[in-house]
């Protein structure tokens, strides 16, 4: 669809997070929260349009509100790096390695 038309088409209905692409270029990834974890889904994606299934790319162990003060939260496209404030005014850097 060309930009001339201005229309905006849902990608993702009903997410309520910001979605990035993954460093491949040929995925979005968003987080979810829910019962005291947060997980970020992989969304496949090809000439402008999400296709297949949305997989769990990365599940953290714990929690964080997606929707505080406007966005209180981010992650690298590597999944690498999680960055996030929690509502008392401090923020948490978390480097994911493996070894």
């Amino acid at each position: 669809m060309p930009i001339s038309e201005r229309k905006c088409i849902p990608l993702l209905p009903g997410m309520t997070s910001s979605a990035i692409f993954a460093r491949d270029g040929k995925s979005l990834l968003y987080a979810v929260a829910f019962r005291g974890e947060v997980a970020i889904y992989r969304q496949p994606w090809k000439d402008g349009k999400v296709i297949g299934t949305p997989q769990v790319a990365l599940k953290l162990p714990f929690a964080f509100r997606l929707d505080w003060n406007g966005g209180s939260y981010d992650f690298s496209r590597d999944l690498s790096t999680i960055v996030y404030e929690r509502p008392g005014g401090h923020a948490d850097l978390y480097l994911l390695s493996q070894k």
